[in-house]
């Protein structure tokens, strides 16, 4: 990441994980302990794809120290990060903001990782990473995380009866709805994830810096 990005990069990192122990702490409170607020808590998709992204701006803030930092940063993981919390920023923004109304610090935590986090991690993407290796394929690659959230909910809700949301609410609709309602959420995360690529080899080719391969 060049040098002159890494202060968004901090601010973005302290920002997320901010909201995300502030949202931890209200999950605590709502569910009345620890271990099932934290359970509460790592239900959501918003939480987990915020999670990651605050591991990510962390990388970037650090710069690549290890494994785990080198993985974060790298130009393909963070275009699937970001594909993810646009989806995340969409859907709640489309489907799911009229259905509660957070107050107080609860409304703060809800701001920032619906709003908030997914607007500047789109603007630290655009301006601080890499495009020039971005390949129409890997779209498909990045799937494997929101598929496997979809199992982990289906999980999940065969154990306590829980489901995160509506549209995944196997009770109430039934699993023909539910698998329908995810596949039709698949093609928003691929339709989001080519305009991401489309973008970010625009943006490399008005910079020079695209590789030869296409694929």
């Amino acid at each position: 990441m060049p040098q002159p990005y890494r202060p968004l990069a901090t601010i973005g990192a302290l920002l997320g994980w901010f909201a995300l122990a502030l949202q931890l702490w209200m999950s605590i409170r709502l569910a009345g302990g620890f271990l099932a607020g934290a359970w509460l808590f790592l239900g959501f998709y918003t939480i987990l794809s915020n999670l990651l992204v605050a591991t990510s701006l962390t990388a970037a803030a650090m710069g690549p120290r290890g494994a785990v930092t080198r993985f974060f940063v790298r130009p393909g993981v963070q275009t699937a990060l970001a594909m993810s919390i646009t989806i995340v920023g969409l859907i709640y923004n489309v489907m799911l903001r009229g259905l509660w109304h957070p107050e107080g610090w609860q409304l703060l935590a809800d701001v920032i990782v619906h709003d908030v986090m997914p607007v500047l991690y789109l603007i630290y993407w655009w301006l601080a990473v890499s495009k020039r290796e971005l390949r129409w394929t890997q779209v498909l690659i990045w799937q494997s995380y929101p598929a496997a959230y979809f199992l982990y909910v289906l999980l999940r809700g065969s154990v306590d009866g829980w489901y995160p949301y509506p549209f995944l609410d196997v009770k109430t609709l039934g699993y023909v709805q539910v698998v329908m309602d995810a596949c039709f959420v698949l093609l928003a995360f691929i339709a989001v994830g080519l305009v991401l690529v489309a973008l970010g080899r625009w943006q490399a080719r008005r910079r020079g810096d695209v590789v030869a391969a296409t694929v």
